[in-house]
């Protein structure tokens, strides 16, 4: 229950600043349009796995890895490598995955001209990772002005090839892994770099059967609604400050408290609080687990105080996972879901994210409504391990939008109040 990286320090500004002054091949923009916008990728969930692909191999689907530190996938015969000696193959073996061995070739720094750079891609569903080389690969969306993709794009990336048996436990069809961390590599920091657009993405998780939007690149986020609704702006003059992992890349925030209906649920002091020097604790994002995942210091007062919350709702028994189930048909129906009590985490500036039954429960079966968050169990010790894994459940049918230049994360709250959903984004072609 861990973001994956070790406790290797961040790239240094020359070493990053050399790497942007350095991208690969050449980058375009389809009708010869210049590529200075941001770009649009749609986001589609998969039902047996609940993770998100983005098309942007080729159209061919990637996962979608909050904390991933590279973009990966297997390559051809005959694909283009990476000098040892380069910078690049210093930041692609920056953090290295924990549980990774070297494979004692083609490491960073080596002064031989026909080293090529080997890269360590890892599955964040399988929790295994592989070697092979880093090359540079060609990557493709469409730009946007935020309301409607315009033109195609494509530009090429630093990304790692991998073995074919590193997609075990990927939706079918997903072709590899694209890694959204704060890392230089990422795919939204090589797009920032490459097109020249802001330090920034947001993502927009769809619910099933509808179809989400990414922007990478800044810029407005429009959903269709009546009238139309412009997100992003709003989310960046209150968005608040991020909290840096020394030991990986992703994405953590500040929780203060938690609430049931608006009591406080009684947690041991300091529960969320993230230990920089040992790389635990902490609240941080995840597009790779479903439900959000709490210490069970946190997770056991959090469910007695919901189980109080509901008491006058007849129960049902629990189905593995789920630790709490109830008649499904007990509950009124509103916009944001079942008639239940809020949970509300506590931000900071007195903010809060509320989380209404949309976000707390989840329908099992026609009958079945459970209590939508689960306990790390005995698994509190182990390295790297959060307080509070936020899972994309609670994230889906919210915009969140991270500002890596700032340090700085927006959260719409769940949209489904506001008479839209994430599934609202027009992809229908725009005018440029």
């Amino acid at each position: 229950m861990s973001p994956h990286g070790s406790s290797s320090p961040v790239l240094p500004l020359l070493v990053l600043s050399l790497l942007l002054l350095s991208p690969p091949g050449t980058l375009a923009g389809g009708d010869g349009h210049p590529p200075s916008k941001p770009i649009v990728t749609p986001i589609s969930k998969d039902s047996a796995t609940s993770l998100y692909t983005i098309p942007v191999k080729g159209g061919a689907p990637l996962v979608l890895d909050l904390a991933g530190l590279l973009v990966w996938s297997p390559c051809q015969p005959g694909h283009r490598t990476v000098p040892c000696k380069s910078s690049v193959c210093t930041a692609a073996n920056r953090n290295h995955p924990a549980n990774c061995a070297y494979t004692g070739t083609g490491q960073p720094g080596s002064p031989d001209p026909s080293c090529a750079c080997t890269a360590y891609p890892y599955n964040p569903a399988s929790g295994q990772c592989g070697s092979g080389d880093l090359t540079i690969a060609p990557l493709s969306a469409n730009a946007t002005d935020g309301k409607n993709p315009l033109f195609p794009v494509s530009f090429s990336a630093y990304a790692a090839c991998a073995p074919d048996g590193l997609l075990a436990s990927l939706p079918s069809g997903a072709t590899g892994v694209a890694g959204l961390s704060r890392q230089p590599l990422s795919l939204p920091s090589q797009v920032a770099s490459r097109l020249k657009v802001a330090k920034q993405f947001a993502l927009c998780l769809p619910g099933g059967g509808q179809t989400g939007a990414a922007i990478f690149g800044g810029g407005p986020f429009e959903l269709q609604a009546a009238p139309p609704m412009e997100l992003a702006e709003d989310l960046r003059k209150n968005a608040l400050p991020l909290l840096v992992n020394p030991k990986n890349g992703a994405y953590y925030f500040r929780v203060h408290g938690i609430a049931v209906n608006q009591a406080q649920v009684p947690v041991p002091g300091g529960a969320f609080d993230l230990d920089r020097r040992q790389g635990t604790g902490g609240v941080v994002f995840s597009t790779v687990t479903r439900f959000t995942t709490l210490r069970s210091d946190i997770f056991s007062p959090l469910i007695n105080a919901f189980d109080a919350a509901t008491s006058g709702i007849p129960r049902r028994k629990p189905m593995p996972p789920y630790d709490l189930c109830y008649e499904a048909s007990a509950f009124s129906s509103t916009r944001v879901g079942p008639g239940v009590a809020n949970i509300d985490l506590t931000l900071d500036g007195g903010r809060t994210w509320t989380l209404p039954g949309a976000s707390s429960l989840v329908q099992v079966d026609e009958r079945t409504l459970c209590f939508a968050f689960q306990s790390m169990g005995s698994e509190s010790t182990v390295a790297n391990s959060p307080a509070v894994i936020i899972g994309t459940h609670q994230m889906e049918d919210n915009l969140v939008l991270f500002d890596l230049e700032k340090g700085t994360v927006g959260i719409s709250g769940l949209l489904l109040g506001r008479r839209t959903t994430c599934g609202n984004f027009n992809f229908a072609m725009g005018s440029s």
